[in-house]
């Protein structure tokens, strides 16, 4: 589209520490005048490409972030797609790996990179890790190849690695390298040079026009299986009015407990209508329902296998699908595919 002028970037700042500026005063961090951002960072004008800016007008941290939020960030991309060949989002690290796995799913056909990124220190800060971040998110989001954007996914890149958005969790609030995508390689990794794994990007969709789904049902809920969770903790969740999906975050290969009580509100719940999805609790590995007797009933009940999905993008994918409106018997077939790469084949 700019194949004769320089790429196009949308730099779109949500909120988060990347934003902060340090008031050298009173040491009290504040909000970032994002339209002096060339001035903050005059590397940036290094960079072979035109960079525009969009903030949030209330800049939110990333621990209020919610559906309407990613349906705000969708719709900022949408209104400007066409104008621009990539966006980079800023946004807090907290909940980043939800909000990179929720908008993966909202974009259908998705042929420009979406790269969210951000830093564990504010930009002002002399040890920050928010400039590299930055500015490699940017080079990363204008790559092409043939005057198309090399990119077309939704990534989230930090401390030298661009990810999938949807294989990322966040493990680490103290260190730069606070994510990892445990069950998928890295995409680029940026040294001396940047290192490109061509082979792991998701296939092109060029042929079909982008679709943004906005509508996401959010009357879900996360379970964590623990040794002692008693029955009527889980009978009350269960029965949670409204309640459309849950995910269930089980031992080890998809593992739970074999005793009566347990399987009867499960069978009970699916029986009903309930979605409910076999997630492991380890942050590598893949749930293999019938693999040991402790998942086999699960199986035969018809609980959906997660497979080596993220709990992030199982939650996302259970409120994305759930506002599709999928038939009931076609819903476990869809979870179990993998729609934009979230999911090991």
């Amino acid at each position: 589209m700019h194949s004769h002028s320089k790429p196009r970037i949308l730099l779109i700042y949500t909120g988060g520490t990347i934003g902060m500026s340090k008031d050298f005063e009173t040491g009290a961090l504040k909000a970032f005048n994002f339209s002096k951002l060339l001035q903050n960072i005059p590397e940036l004008k290094l960079l072979d490409c035109e960079i525009d800016t969009f903030s949030f007008e209330n800049p939110i941290d990333s621990s209020n972030m919610n559906p309407e939020h990613w349906v705000e960030i969708a719709r900022i991309i949408e209104r400007n797609y066409e104008n621009f060949d990539g966006f980079v989002v800023l946004h807090g690290s907290d909940t980043m790996s939800y909000s990179a796995s929720a908008l993966s799913f909202m974009f259908e056909n998705l042929s420009k990179p979406i790269i969210f990124t951000g830093s564990q220190l504010p930009i002002g800060d002399l040890r920050t890790d928010a400039k590299e971040n930055l500015i490699t998110a940017i080079q990363i989001a204008s790559l092409q190849e043939n005057g198309k954007p090399l990119i077309k996914e939704v990534c989230l890149y930090f401390e030298y690695k661009l990810y999938r958005g949807n294989r990322t969790t966040k493990i680490n609030a103290e260190h730069f390298r606070a994510f990892i995508s445990p069950n998928y390689s890295f995409l680029v990794e940026s040294g001396v040079h940047l290192k490109i794994n061509y082979d792991l990007f998701l296939p092109s969709n060029e042929e079909n026009s982008l679709k943004v789904h906005t509508h996401l049902n959010n009357n879900v809920a996360i379970i964590k299986m623990f040794p002692g969770i008693n029955e009527k903790v889980l009978t009350a969740i269960l029965n949670i009015e409204g309640l459309k999906g849950v995910v269930l975050e089980t031992y080890g290969a998809g593992n739970a407990p074999t005793e009566e009580w347990f399987l009867k509100l499960l069978e009970k719940a699916i029986a009903k209508g309930l979605h409910i999805v076999n997630v492991t609790q380890c942050s590598v590995g893949s749930v293999s329902m019938g693999h040991y007797e402790t998942s086999t009933t699960m199986k035969e009940l018809g609980i959906i296998s997660g497979k080596d999905i993220t709990t992030e993008a199982a939650i996302t994918k259970l409120m994305f699908l759930l506002g599709q409106n999928i038939p009931q018997e076609d819903f476990k077939n869809t979870f179990e595919t993998s729609l934009r790469g979230e999911i090991s084949l």
